[in-house]
């Protein structure tokens, strides 16, 4: 089986072009930046994998993504060898794209076009980066469930 999901956001704005001939597909490529879970001190926070996608998901692409926007990713791990002009054999790896999804809303995205610059606008939520939100104090009442 090969079978890859990944979330992550997009790095630059994805290339799309289309085939040539009577049925003209598009072909849309892109680069997702996937944070990793475990950082250690001096390598990178994040993975980036180049992916494709074919046809009716192309031009989705097309329409709906940019750069900074987050999108979760199913596809299949595929080769992406080459030799370069000095001769040497190039090792690499692409992501064959089934399905695209949102991976956050319009709101919560809001301007994500400094996403890989260093300067994205929106705040951090409060607490120690864990992905919860703090529950303010007194609202115990209020919660279906103890």
């Amino acid at each position: 089986m090969n079978k890859v999901i990944l979330m992550g956001r997009l790095t630059r704005d994805p290339e799309v072009r289309y085939s040539q001939g009577s049925n003209q597909t598009a072909v849309a490529r892109f680069s997702v930046a996937v944070d990793r879970r475990f950082k250690r001190d001096g390598e990178p926070d994040a993975d980036f994998f180049n992916c494709t996608a074919f046809g009716r998901q192309a031009e989705f692409v097309e329409r709906y993504l940019h750069k900074g926007v987050k999108i979760l990713v199913v596809g299949r791990v595929q080769n992406d060898n080459y030799t370069n002009k000095d001769g040497q054999m190039v090792y690499s790896v692409r992501i064959m794209v089934d399905e695209i999804e949102f991976a956050e809303s319009k709101n919560a995205s809001g301007d994500n076009s400094n996403y890989m610059g260093g300067n994205n606008s929106r705040p951090e939520p409060s607490g120690a980066g864990d992905g919860f939100m703090n529950i303010p104090d007194g609202i115990d009442e209020e919660l279906p469930f103890n």
